[in-house]
Parts: structure tokens; sequence; C-alpha cells
């Protein structure tokens, strides 16, 4: 039964081999030069405070090939679950031939565990190395990359770590799940990739936020946290407005997924939240916001409005839990994984003929 298993899945698996060779190739030889080039300017950026701009430097040199394979590595367990867990039960089922098998003194039950078994480890494997070849690659960009991009971001988190190798188990038992209930391929392979594609969108979005209570704080307002603002003066008045636009970051937390990111006023009323400009009464002929030279005093007006009282409010996730998400959000992938290999064996004993 391993015998004839392993000749259904070797095809398929030297094309998985051979991509992931390639890759890794491609990773060993590039990594060591990209790590030595991290580690020279960070040496030379400390020295005159330039870190900043050697970050958005570094970063763009890379980005292309940072988002690349922080893409194969989200897409390796929809392809398992779209290639190989949907076909795997439903073509024997379409064709006829697992009633071959069972009647030549293999069980159920053996069948089936064979054919998870196997297949299942070597998804697992396939996206292990992937995604842990990735992580070792990509560490100088992921402490380069700025906030919308670090490891906290929705986008990299699960493109990292051991993230996906529950996902590429989740999604290969779920492909056989749904196989072995519609038993048709090409409807199997549909149903899959729109359940797993639903799944991934919903983690993010309505899980990951609340595996552990986030962190809600007050900050003040200046570089790290505002990401433009604007003095405009009334027509024929002293009076003129601050148009204020706080980033999704929070000073002193680099890397931080940050759920909210509203400015309050003294009182602790919301004047605008996660992005949207904020309006603020200001004098624009005295005092830190009025023009000086031709163009207001950015960094003295933000200090006024600090002493006004006006602040960041924002909740937001360390990057300090980066592993903890890691090991939590792969045990529900694992948990999920367990129960649909339940209902594949009691499917397969009761339901199926």
């Amino acid at each position: 039964m391993i015998w004839l298993t392993w000749r259904q899945l070797r095809g398929s698996a030297a094309m998985m081999a051979a991509v992931l060779v390639v890759l890794t190739a491609a990773l060993a030889l590039t990594g060591p030069g990209l790590a030595s080039d991290y580690s020279a300017g960070i040496a030379t950026c400390t020295q005159d405070n330039s870190c900043g701009r050697f970050f958005d430097r570094f970063f763009g040199m890379y980005d292309m090939p940072f988002m690349a394979v922080s893409l194969v590595v989200l897409l390796l367990p929809a392809v398992v679950g779209l290639f190989w867990g949907a076909p795997l039960i439903a073509r024997e089922l379409e064709a006829g031939t697992h009633l071959l098998v069972w009647n030549q003194s293999i069980t159920r039950g053996r069948w089936l565990a064979v054919k998870l078994g196997l297949t299942g480890l070597v998804a697992m494997a396939a996206a292990c190395l992937c995604g842990l070849a990735v992580t070792w690659w990509s560490d100088p960009l992921d402490m380069s990359a700025p906030d919308e991009l670090a490891l906290m971001a929705p986008l990299v988190f699960g493109a990292r770590g051991i993230a996906p190798i529950g996902y590429a188990a989740f999604a290969f038992v779920l492909g056989v799940t749904v196989g072995m209930l519609v038993r048709r391929t090409l409807a199997a392979m549909a149903l899959t990739l729109a359940i797993f594609a639903a799944i991934q969108l919903a983690m993010p979005l309505l899980v990951r936020p609340h595996l552990m209570p986030p962190v809600a704080s007050t900050f003040e307002l200046g570089q790290a946290n505002v990401d433009g603002m604007g003095i405009g003066r009334d027509e024929g008045g002293s009076a003129g407005s601050a148009h204020i636009i706080l980033e999704l970051a929070v000073p002193g937390h680099a890397g931080a997924w940050v759920l909210s990111s509203n400015l309050v006023d003294p009182s602790g009323r919301t004047i605008a939240k996660n992005g949207e400009p904020g309006t603020i009464k200001v004098s624009t002929t005295s005092g830190p916001c009025a023009p000086a030279a031709g163009a207001p005093g950015m960094d003295a007006c933000m200090a006024e409005l600090n002493r006004l009282g006006y602040r960041q409010q924002a909740t937001y996730q360390p990057l300090e839990r980066f592993w903890p998400f890691q090991w939590i959000e792969t045990g529900i992938y694992a948990l999920l994984t367990l129960g649909l290999t339940w209902l594949s064996f009691w499917w397969i004993r009761r339901r199926l003929s």
C-alpha cells in the first residue's frame, strides 16, 4: 500500500522537490551577502544616527525579492490542498479504483491512513523547508521593513516561522475531506480553494488580533506616529487649522501590529481614526504653529499640540508576541487538521460505499 501511494505521489513530489531545490539554492547563495550588507550598514548608520534612512534604502533595494519569496510561502499550502489533497480521494472515488483496493484485504482505515500519512508528511516537510528557509533569508529585511510589512503584519506573518506547516497540513486534509464528500475532482478542487482562502482571510481579520489581549496605550505626537501634517489659515482671520494624519505605528514599539490608531483631543474625544485626517484649530499668526520663513515649524507645532493635550490612542500587538502567536496559530490549525482527519475516517467507515 505504501509503495502504491508513493508511485501515485512521486511525480508531483519530484516537481515540488525541484522547485524547493531551486528556491533554497537561490536563498543560500544570496542570504550571506544580504546579511553582510545589513551588518555593514547598521555599523555605519549607528555612528551618525541615520539608521532610518539606511532601513528605507536597504529595504527598497530588495523589496521585490522580499515580496516574491513571501508569496511563494503563502501560496504553497494552497497548492498542496488544491493539487495534492483534493484529488487524492476524489480521483479514486470518481474512477472507482478504491473498490479494487478494498477487495484485496486492504481495510478502508489502512487505505486512508497510508494516503493521509505519507502524502501529508511530504506536504508538511515541504512547507517546513520552504518557510524556515525564507524566514532565515528574510531576517535582515524583516528587521528593516516598514511597519506595514513587519513580522507581525498579516501579509508577512503567515510566510514566516512554523505557521506554514500548520497551513499546509490543514489545506491538505481539507482537500482530502472535501474530495471524499463531493466525490468529484474538479468540484473538490474549487471548493477546497474557496474554503481555504476564506479561512486564511478570516484568521488575520477576526481571530489573530485576539489570540492575546491587545495592548492599549496613549502616545504623544511625533515623527514616529505622524504620517503627515499641514497648517492652513482661515480666510480673513488669524485662526487656522492643523491637519494631522496618524500612521499605523506607535513610538518605541517598532514592528508592532497596530490594530487601531486614533487622534484624541484633551478630553479624550476621538478626532480621527486609522489614517483619516484630523483637524485641530490653532493660531496661525503667533505661537509655534505660525508660519516661519515661509513654512510652518512642524516640530514646534507638534510640541505645542502635545502641550495642549492632543494624543495618539492606539491598540496594538507588540513584535515580542511573534513566536507565541506562531505557536498558538499553528496549534489552532493542528486542531482543525485533527478534526478533519477524524471526520475523514468516520465518513469512510460509516458513510462511504
